[in-house]
């Protein structure tokens, strides 16, 4: 490697540490290197860091993004009726709730949305959407094409954002070595081989509600909904809308504009809850248990609430719903009427390679104990 490249990604990594920014060419160059594995670890690691913690423009974004995407993302769009939607947290925040945003996707291809979701296994927690969805009976190690197929054929599809088969060069590379949040639960997560159309995001931190919101707009998405869920204090947050507290939210449309505004659970008919009701126990098997009991319909309380709640933005971004308030009813009734776990059937059915039948008693036995 020339010491000239050295030195000039260096300096970038310096500027970051002083508060500037790079701006999005300059961001995608950098990332570029890193997936290339054109830096050493050391620098590698020390630009993600300092990125993450510039705290990074909706440019600077946006450019890590594009790099992902063009050089590490193998491209699976679905062939479906109407538009694709994916919905997911970044993780980072500080109120670990169980796994709100997979159930809301499960309820929302249940009403009849096509879900292309893209995420990974836990980094800063114990329970990711990959974890949850492999222990439910998804195959998550399967090849992109699969995946396609499982959108197209049960309307809700999950790639592995921590696999070499969905991310070939080096995202899997680099978060099998870090166990800490960076820009890559950000822009990582928005490198979904589907490109989606619609998409529903939580962040860890209100500051960074709008920012995401501009670059999803700048990405091409037509219509969009970011959130950051608060506590009763109004102090600590999570990375969905909450049922605890106020919800920060940037809601963007295919004209351009961005509407900033916040919501309680009151305002959309629900309780507050509390948060212990809400909070992950870290056990898989115990969590996929209670996450069939949500689908299944047997779950009246905070946790039937969160999920609906998340699954309203969904509906409400897909024309099934004229508000978030009603988007919170029809998720409602969806739940109510158990179509969730033939959902959750039809979905271990088709994302896996080879007969299903095992995973699918499983599934069945999971069920009995509800």
């Amino acid at each position: 490697m020339m010491e000239e490249q050295l030195r000039e990604f260096g300096a970038s990594v310096d500027a970051l540490i002083r508060g500037e920014h790079i701006g999005r060419q300059r961001t995608r160059d950098m990332f570029r290197e890193v997936l290339l594995n054109e830096q050493p670890d050391l620098q590698q690691g020390a630009f993600l860091a300092a990125l993450t913690s510039a705290g990074p423009t909706p440019e600077e974004i946006a450019g890590s993004w594009e790099a992902i995407f063009e050089l590490d993302t193998v491209k699976a769009r679905p062939e479906v009726d109407g538009v694709l939607v994916e919905n997911c947290g970044t993780g980072m925040d500080r109120i670990k709730t169980f796994n709100v945003s997979t159930l809301a996707s499960v309820v929302a291809a249940a009403g009849g949305v096509h879900m292309a979701k893209h995420g990974a296994r836990a980094i800063t927690s114990k329970c990711g959407i990959v974890d949850m969805a492999e222990t439910l009976g998804v195959d998550v190690e399967c090849d992109a094409s699969v995946v396609r197929r499982s959108v197209e054929v049960a309307g809700i599809g999950l790639f592995n954002g921590m696999s070499a088969k969905v991310h070939p060069q080096a995202l899997s590379r680099i978060l099998s070595q870090i166990r800490f949040g960076t820009i890559l639960n950000i822009a990582g997560s928005l490198a979904n081989p589907a490109s989606p159309e619609v998409g529903v995001r939580g962040v860890y931190a209100k500051e960074l509600v709008l920012p995401l919101a501009l670059t999803m707009r700048e990405m091409g998405y037509q219509r969009g909904i970011v959130a950051h869920g608060l506590d009763a204090s109004g102090e600590r947050g999570m990375d969905e809308l909450s049922t605890l507290g106020r919800t920060i939210i940037a809601e963007f449309h295919g004209d351009g504009e961005i509407d900033s505004y916040e919501i309680t659970p009151q305002a959309m008919g629900l309780p507050v809850a509390q948060e212990r009701e809400v909070l992950s126990s870290l056990d898989r098997e115990r969590e996929a248990v209670r996450f069939i009991r949500v689908l299944m319909g047997k779950e009246k309380g905070a946790r039937r609430d969160i999920v609906a709640l998340n699954t309203a933005p969904i509906l409400y971004l897909c024309g099934d719903a004229s508000s978030l308030q009603e988007g919170v009813g029809k998720a409602m009734d969806i739940l109510a009427s158990g179509k969730g776990l033939d959902k959750l059937r039809d979905w271990v059915r088709v994302q896996n390679t080879g007969d299903p039948g095992e995973k699918l008693e499983r599934l069945d036995r999971m069920a009995e104990l509800v």
